[in-house]
């Protein structure tokens, strides 16, 4: 057993997990991030104090039910993997604090994930999302949800009524109009660059803004002249002598 409670097995091109590496009961962090790994054995829910496990950047099709087992798991990293969905037995991790799904195949959000109550960051970005389902407002522990890279159309309606969220990003997706965050009093950034959007979303003092029209570039005036939306110069007045 490491004294340490850690294993790392990251980049070591494995196609299977070492069987002994279960027999580490005590084990609190285990990283097999970069490898070949589609399956992980049965044995693994005997690492019952197990709080973070790291799988991102394998070959998961489909998420191994022995996770589901490891009650403890505070962090749970699955991205860059091929998952197209999550099984429901991931509601039985109802310690999980940060969920990384981005770079999968997702293309809606599971339902599943909307049970985890203490869960405060998810990472979704880099799929195929176009809407989030109306229950992720039930995740009231929620301060922080990335969004970028997605397919989404508009600015979720769904965010707009979870007011402890802190960090909303939604980079690169294809949002056009963005509603008032001003109501939102714990909002500390919101990140919507890379949207074909006419306006900047309005927020509340001290809140930092990363995108067109933020800060560091106001957004225009409602009565600009029309010629700026095509970034040609407006016209020239006349001059008149007398």
């Amino acid at each position: 057993m490491p004294v340490d409670r850690m294993v790392d097995l990251s980049g070591r091109q494995l196609r299977r997990l070492p069987l002994h590496i279960c027999s580490f009961r005590e084990l609190v962090k285990l990283y097999l991030s970069n490898n070949n790994l589609t399956q992980l054995p049965p044995e693994l829910e005997q690492l019952q104090n197990l709080q973070i496990l790291a799988l991102d950047f394998n070959n998961f099709r489909a998420l191994p039910l022995a996770v589901c087992t490891l009650k403890q798991l505070c962090i749970l990293y699955l991205g860059n993997n091929k998952l197209c969905s999550l099984p429901l037995e991931l509601r039985l991790l109802q310690n999980l604090r940060t969920l990384w799904i981005e770079s999968n195949c997702l293309q809606q959000l599971p339902d599943v994930v909307c049970e985890l109550s203490l869960l405060k960051t998810l990472h979704a970005g880099s799929n195929a999302l176009r809407t989030l389902p109306t229950r992720l407002r039930g995740l009231r522990e929620l301060r922080s949800i990335w969004l970028s890279g997605n397919l989404l159309a508009e600015f979720p309606p769904v965010l707009l009524h979870m007011p402890s969220l802190e960090v909303i990003d939604v980079d690169r997706n294809s949002i056009r109009f963005f509603p008032s965050l001003a109501h939102m009093h714990s909002l500390k950034l919101v990140i919507y660059d890379h949207n074909p959007c006419r306006n900047a979303p309005k927020v509340a003092k001290g809140v930092r803004r990363v995108g067109r029209w933020s800060e560091e570039s106001p957004e225009p005036h409602q009565k600009a002249f029309p010629y700026a939306e095509a970034d040609q110069p407006p016209p020239l007045l006349p001059l008149f002598f007398y």
